[in-house]
């Protein structure tokens, strides 16, 4: 059995696990403590029947000084473990999040960025989560690859609706 759980102090080294092993960008130790600090209810991990992290969502607010409350949400990074794909996970992850900004924040929107190679992660963005690209950052990335910026409206999006957290 998954179950996907909010992240917690304890959680950032398996959360690094994934990043390391999957993605290109990475994040240092004192950048998780930093959203489990100030955004302790927007991350979240799934967690095998071992306890061992597996996939994370790592969510943020817009904290921008001139950003008036609601705030808009922000996917900082999202990873599942290779061997753990195609369970809806990332998919299980993201809802969570998301709802967790509607609910805590008021949020309306979310945004997150995506490498414009990442073809994967695009369809499962723009296919199964809906979120629409609202346009191309240059340059981006540190290698010098461009971005989607993707945004979603979350109004309503789960005032009713609740998935299960284990399966």
């Amino acid at each position: 059995m998954i179950t996907i759980r909010q992240a917690r102090a304890g959680d950032e080294i398996g959360m690094q696990e994934c990043n390391l092993t999957n993605l290109p960008e990475n994040y240092q130790m004192k950048y998780y403590l930093y959203h489990f600090a100030t955004w302790p209810a927007l991350s979240y991990v799934a967690e095998n029947e071992e306890g061992r992290v597996v996939g994370y969502v790592l969510a943020k607010m817009n904290d921008d000084n001139d950003a008036k409350p609601p705030l808009d949400g922000h996917i900082t990074s999202l990873s599942v473990l290779r061997s753990y794909r195609r369970l809806g996970l990332a998919e299980r992850l993201m809802n969570q999040a998301q709802r967790a900004m509607v609910e805590l924040y008021g949020s309306k929107k979310v945004s997150l960025h995506v490498r414009v190679s990442n073809k994967a992660a695009f369809s499962l963005y723009k296919n199964t989560l809906k979120f629409d690209v609202d346009r191309t950052e240059e340059k981006y990335y540190a290698d010098g690859e461009d971005a989607y910026e993707m945004k979603k409206v979350l109004d309503g999006l789960y005032a009713t609706e609740m998935d299960s957290l284990d399966f």
